[in-house]
């Protein structure tokens, strides 16, 4: 087989696996098994298609070959009998005998299940981050660790225990109640955004951005804008999402190293994305409720996103709109991004007034950004010994290589 054609293979099984595992689990009643299918399915795929050729819909052959191969380990296994009635409550009657019939319905209801399934409170941020990347983002064991700079092995032990965790609790594969959803849905959008800020600002490593990871994000937000239509703050996480990854190709120089939003080549900003992620803005404005946290963060990115020139940014409206961000989510991060708004749009002498009341914040303490920050303003102020200073200690705090090479290199431009 060419490595044209197994690279073919691997990205089909990608696309199609997230849907193919919901609709096994509903099968199986085990997400463990039911990803082993799907990789079963993959196997064959690999085997077959380079002699045969790539059927018409892909996605139906992977889920056929993967539902028969789940319909007989069902017949050999013990528990056949209990599993038979289990899925044939959902059947009409007479057809209790036709497994085949347990994956008929609605995929997309089995994707959302899934979702929600990868994302239980049972679970912790790390696991919950590490599942929904696996099964519904298709990212291999190997690439999850890349992406997070962990060891491979505490990925796969974390991933492992996750689905475990899952099964031993009983997790029923079904749509929480409405109370139960609303305070999980809060738990698949931080996760997304999570994976999607990872990719945005890494933390740690050599690259300050993996695009890569924002995309994986950016997918699982549109299927998630799809299945729950009706919910603003999905498509405000969307909107963000889309008008923060039309700035990727600018974040970054030739050789890599960071370029500040300030000082990024507009004309490099991608203006598909960022009407895709205006589009979702006015859907999440369009369904009547408040914005909520991420579709305030859209709204800001959005500010952006129209302004033709650093110049013609409306600071004003970004300093009012951080001010509403911190009254329904406040955090001393929001209060350093308001501060940032309040110093281009008022003067950094007011900006630094609400820096300085962050310093005591635990939660900043070793948040490299909150000297970086006081840094700049000190800079602006003609404070350059003490911006040196800030910029050094921001520098000591990040464990990002270019970032770091950046904070070192506005020290040294505030040398006397």
């Amino acid at each position: 087989m060419t490595a044209g054609a197994h690279a073919a293979i691997q990205a089909v099984h990608r696309i199609e696996s997230p849907r193919l595992i919901a609709g096994l689990t509903r099968l199986v009643r085990d997400v463990g098994l039911a990803e082993d299918l799907a990789q079963d399915a993959l196997v064959a795929a690999l085997e077959q298609w380079p002699e045969s050729g790539v059927p018409d819909n892909p996605g139906a052959w992977l889920m056929a070959t993967a539902k028969h191969r789940g319909i007989d380990v069902l017949r050999r296994n013990a528990r056949l009998q209990r599993k038979h009635a289990e899925l044939g409550r959902d059947l009409p009657e007479g057809e209790t005998d036709d497994l085949d019939a347990a994956l008929d319905g609605d995929i997309e209801d089995d994707l959302l299940r899934l979702v929600f399934m990868t994302c239980h409170p049972v679970l912790s941020r790390e696991a919950r981050v590490a599942l929904t990347l696996r099964l519904l983002g298709g990212l291999a064991t190997p690439e999850i660790a890349r992406a997070f700079l962990a060891p491979e092995k505490t990925v796969a032990q974390r991933i492992v225990r996750a689905k475990r965790t899952l099964k031993e609790a009983n997790v029923p594969f079904e749509m929480p109640g409405e109370r139960a959803r609303a305070a999980r849905l809060e738990s698949v959008l931080e996760v997304v955004y999570l994976v999607f800020n990872e990719g945005y600002s890494a933390t740690a490593g050599e690259d300050w951005i993996r695009p890569s990871l924002c995309q994986e994000a950016l997918r699982l937000g549109r299927i998630l804008a799809e299945l729950v239509p009706a919910e603003p703050e999905v498509h405000g996480l969307v909107a963000l999402m889309e008008l923060q990854a039309s700035r990727l190709r600018a974040r970054v120089g030739a050789a890599g190293a960071p370029v500040l939003l300030l000082d990024q080549d507009r004309a490099r900003w991608d203006r598909l994305l960022i009407a895709r992620g205006l589009r979702a803005l006015e859907r999440a404005q369009s369904l009547g409720a408040p914005l909520g946290s991420y579709g305030l963060q859209a709204a800001i990115a959005a500010c952006h996103a129209r302004a033709r020139s650093a110049e013609e940014t409306e600071w004003v409206r970004i300093a009012a709109l951080y001010d509403a961000l911190g009254q329904i989510a406040p955090s001393p991060v929001v209060e350093l991004n308001r501060a940032v708004a309040v110093a281009m749009a008022f003067g950094p002498a007011a900006g630094l007034e609400i820096v300085d009341a962050l310093a005591g914040e635990s939660a900043l303490a070793s948040y490299h950004l909150l000297p970086s920050v006081r840094g700049e303003l000190l800079t602006r102020l003609g404070r350059d010994d003490e911006a040196r200073a800030e910029f050094d200690r921001a520098a000591s705090l990040t464990h990002n290589a270019r970032e770091r090479a950046l904070l070192l290199a506005r020290r040294d431009a505030t040398q006397p």
